[in-house]
């Protein structure tokens, strides 16, 4: 929770040093002036990297979904819990 108060302060000071070419559109995660990020971007810039630097092979984006799913699972974590985390419910 802190990180998403932190990136909020952040993003409110971009607001204002990007001035009248902010755009607005609703978005917690945007570039400078406030437009949707470009997926490319996203993994060619901070995905990738990140991976490199752990020494983790190169994986899709929603890979890290299942990731985290199959690594919480395999430490006991109720599944129930596991599926409401990762936003995939189900009606039965």
């Amino acid at each position: 929770m802190f990180a998403l108060k932190r990136h909020k302060t952040g993003q409110g000071k971009e607001r204002l040093r990007a001035g009248e070419v902010w755009q607005d559109r609703g978005p917690v995660f945007t570039t400078e002036i406030g437009t949707h990020l470009d997926p490319s971007n996203v993994r060619n810039r901070s995905l990738y990297p990140v991976l490199e630097k752990a020494g983790l092979p190169r994986i899709r984006f929603h890979d890290l979904r299942h990731t985290c799913a199959t690594l919480l699972l395999a430490q006991g974590v109720h599944p129930k819990f596991v599926q409401a985390n990762s936003g995939t419910t189900r009606s039965a």
